[in-house]
């Protein structure tokens, strides 16, 4: 069976040589004679593994070295309750819904203090990001929060918003390495990696230091404190050990690349290909405002349910999986993250062209 296009919005595509190098390593990592998957997690083998994905990371995301970087499990979800319990000082927060998970986060928040939408898109199904320039900062805000790129609704910031002073919490799950960014501009920079860096099962969060303390809300759990974490080197408990293992090997893939600066390059390329196509379409259109598409995930209509449902089947006997769209906006999503090559996206536009010369 040859390698498929996957166009997974997450668990999504990894690239091909990280795959073959975890299966060479996949019985005897290194020459300990064992998998990474049986490793202790105290092993000398192991802190390898951990420090060199750090340091790694560090160096492609330019991170200062007052900024914490911490391997997590929960998920970006779970960091909806862990943001609000560790930074709500003053038992406020201020959100910028421009999505299903940025609304959850902020559905989360509410059970820890108050917290207010500031502005949203929901009027037109998330289809654009709002004006952030001037926006209604509560005094008492101790942070702005925003999901930066909406994996489901396919918008990006392209400007991140004015939070006059207040922390920027930001969730970059599927946006995540796949440009250049300047993470002092951040309180706490967050994402899941299972769409653009691993497999499922690791959050990484990028944290200022003087945002990790023993002040947070009464009864957060241990677990659920960034101090605990920080104090351990992400080695309080046993850690999604596997997953970092891998997430380590694509951040060498990526300096490999060129770095963060040349894989913008690379994704801007790719979605060009794919939004002229949508822009020049007669069946296909895309869905977002121009001025807000991002670069990884791109959701296109036809406009009829049975057509739709008609070109996700062929496209999976074409090889071109996973293209169904999200069920809150219907019709069909391309996401073409970090590892999925130009020749991918070449495919699924000559097929598009195709069915819709069959279609019209």
């Amino acid at each position: 069976m040859s390698r498929v296009y996957n166009f997974s919005a997450g668990p999504a595509v990894l690239p091909e040589e990280v795959l073959s190098e975890a299966a060479a390593e996949m019985m005897d990592y290194n020459g300990t004679g064992m998998s990474v998957m049986e490793m202790s997690h105290r092993s000398q083998a192991f802190q390898e593994i951990i420090d060199t994905a750090e340091a790694d990371l560090r160096e492609l995301m330019n991170i200062p070295d007052n900024y914490k970087v911490l391997f997590l499990q929960g998920g970006a979800s779970q960091q909806f309750a862990m943001i609000p319990m560790n930074l709500m000082k003053h038992g406020e927060a201020d959100y910028i819904v421009t999505g299903q998970w940025a609304k959850k986060a902020w559905q989360e928040a509410q059970k820890y203090g108050k917290a207010n939408k500031i502005a949203t898109s929901e009027d037109k199904t998330f289809s654009y990001i709002p004006d952030c320039s001037d926006l209604p900062i509560s005094e008492n805000a101790d942070y702005v929060y925003i999901c930066e790129n909406n994996t489901i609704y396919g918008t990006k910031y392209k400007e991140l918003p004015n939070t006059k002073g207040k922390i920027l919490v930001s969730d970059v799950s599927s946006c995540f390495l796949s440009e250049p960014v300047d993470v002092s501009k951040y309180g706490i920079i967050y994402g899941g990696v299972q769409k653009n860096i691993g497999p499922a099962g690791v959050v990484i969060v990028i944290i200022r230091e003087d945002l990790i303390s023993d002040d947070v809300l009464e009864g957060t759990p241990t677990m659920l404190k960034y101090k605990t974490h920080a104090d351990a080197g992400s080695l309080y408990n046993t850690p999604p050990a596997y997953g970092i293992y891998i997430c380590g090997k694509v951040f060498k893939w990526l300096k490999k690349q060129g770095g963060l600066e040349a894989m913008k390059e690379r994704n801007e390329k790719k979605a060009k290909l794919l939004y002229d196509y949508l822009d020049e379409s007669r069946l296909f259109k895309g869905t977002v405002e121009k001025k807000d598409r991002s670069l990884m995930n791109v959701p296109f209509v036809t406009g009829d349910k049975e057509l739709d449902a008609k070109f996700v089947k062929e496209a999976k006997e074409a090889g071109l999986e996973n293209l169904k769209g999200h069920r809150t906006v219907g019709g069909m999503r391309a996401s073409i993250y970090n590892a999925m090559p130009y020749e991918g996206v070449e495919a699924l536009v000559t097929f598009m062209k195709k069915f819709e010369e069959a279609n019209l």
